[in-house]
């Protein structure tokens, strides 16, 4: 049993555990789509969805932006499934591979930074913090939660996976700020292109990784305390 809510060598899901899931992933199984062709599967929805989010605004068409920014919410979502699929497939379909550890982490650092950043030019403008584009911050502050939780289960053999804003938490954030920029599109009469949710949706992803940092920094420094009393001599 984990001391601590999230922490573990796997990500808890409460999406693994819906009867949709496991019929969907039972379904995957049969087809004999290997999980590691699925982590692999998630890099391929993430440039699409980053696509959209970089071509949403040359279209002066409100309806054609509409379905780009709708496009972009399913592409993260579907890039979510095969980061929910692939675990399951491997784990509980029997099909974990000897390299399935590297196809779990490889594709998530690659899909992470590109929405990210995609996200920051997704319009004609780019958001500044301190002349840096704030999706190059939160892309590497994305990363960053992903080695900090390494780094913990290397030293104190758990990963952490808590947030505010570990991955799914990104994701969610970044899909709702899809959705929303279509409804800015609309109620915006001066002709600009969305931008203003995107903009909050960033400066929060920030914001957040920069305590989900800090928080799994402090759960491992608690950890190794706790190691160390432990192993000295009564």
């Amino acid at each position: 049993m984990n001391s601590e809510p999230g922490t573990g060598s796997r990500r808890y899901l409460k999406s693994r555990e819906k009867p949709w899931a496991q019929s969907l992933a039972g379904w995957v199984c049969k087809t004999g789509i290997t999980p590691n062709a699925i982590s692999v599967l998630s890099i391929v929805f993430s440039v699409m969805a980053a696509v959209c989010m970089m071509k949403a605004s040359e279209y002066p068409c409100k309806s054609c932006a509409t379905w780009i920014w709708a496009g972009a919410a399913v592409f993260i979502q579907l890039r979510l499934l095969c980061n929910l699929l692939d675990g399951m497939v491997a784990i509980e379909g029997g099909k974990k591979s000897a390299v399935g550890g590297l196809y779990n982490e490889v594709p998530d650092r690659i899909a992470d930074p590109l929405l990210l950043m995609a996200a920051g030019y997704c319009n004609d403008w780019v958001v500044k913090l301190w002349d840096i584009p704030v999706g190059w911050v939160a892309a590497v502050l994305a990363v960053g939660t992903a080695y900090i939780r390494v780094l913990g289960g290397t030293l104190t053999g758990t990963q952490s996976f808590i947030g505010p804003m570990a991955k799914q938490h990104r994701m969610a954030v970044l899909t709702f700020a899809c959705l929303g920029s279509i409804a800015e599109l609309w109620l915006r009469n001066d002709g600009k292109c969305a931008q203003e949710v995107m903009r909050y949706a960033l400066a929060l992803i920030v914001v957040g990784s920069v305590v989900t940092c800090w928080r799994r920094l402090c759960l491992i420094g608690k950890q190794l305390r706790e190691q160390a009393n432990a192993s000295k001599p009564v």
